[in-house]
């Protein structure tokens, strides 16, 4: 099968895809950062503004750059020969990015209670567990990432049963 873009559309629905991924795991490297200072920081201060910006953060940079990169990524599934179900990688690489995308919508609540708590109030021992679930949500968001990156370096082998159908009817 060959590409369904012309080699110039092809390359810029490309280059959007890797900006966007590499955006998105560079913003979610930044809130991991962000979580690590304010769960170990003594400074209330500094904890509190951490928490303060994850919020604009997170709406402003995560949220846009992981749904740029599923549209993106949509884009290059169906308009070049590695298809949006041909080959399992990029099925595993599509449902990743779609929950990765669920799971940060889902998320954006605690983040925003989180930055509230830290607009109004110094942070107390009871918002310890959502402090730690911010750090695993960021760590949990990077290794999912780092996974979809290396799925594309390294597209390793093998065809969908739907692939293996449409090949043998051609």
């Amino acid at each position: 099968m060959t590409s369904l873009m012309r080699p110039g559309a092809r390359k810029l629905a490309l280059t959007a895809h890797v900006l966007s991924s590499v955006g998105w795991l560079g913003a979610v490297a930044s809130f991991l950062a962000l979580a690590v200072v304010g769960l170990t920081t003594r400074d209330d201060g500094l904890a509190r503004a951490a928490y303060l910006a994850m919020e604009p953060t997170t709406w402003y940079v995560i949220v846009p750059l992981s749904v740029a990169s599923l549209v993106t990524g949509v884009i290059q599934g169906l308009g070049t020969q590695w298809g949006l179900v041909r080959h399992y990688w990029v099925v595993v690489k599509l449902v990743l990015t779609a929950l990765a995308t669920v799971v940060l919508l889902v998320h954006t609540n605690p983040i925003g209670h989180m930055a509230s708590a830290a607009a109004t109030s110094s942070l107390g021992a009871d918002l310890d567990g959502l402090r730690v679930q911010l750090l695993v949500d960021a760590v949990a968001a990077m290794a999912v990432l780092i996974a979809a990156t290396a799925l594309s370096v390294y597209k390793p082998q093998g065809v969908t049963a739907f692939a293996s159908r449409l090949s043998r009817r051609s």
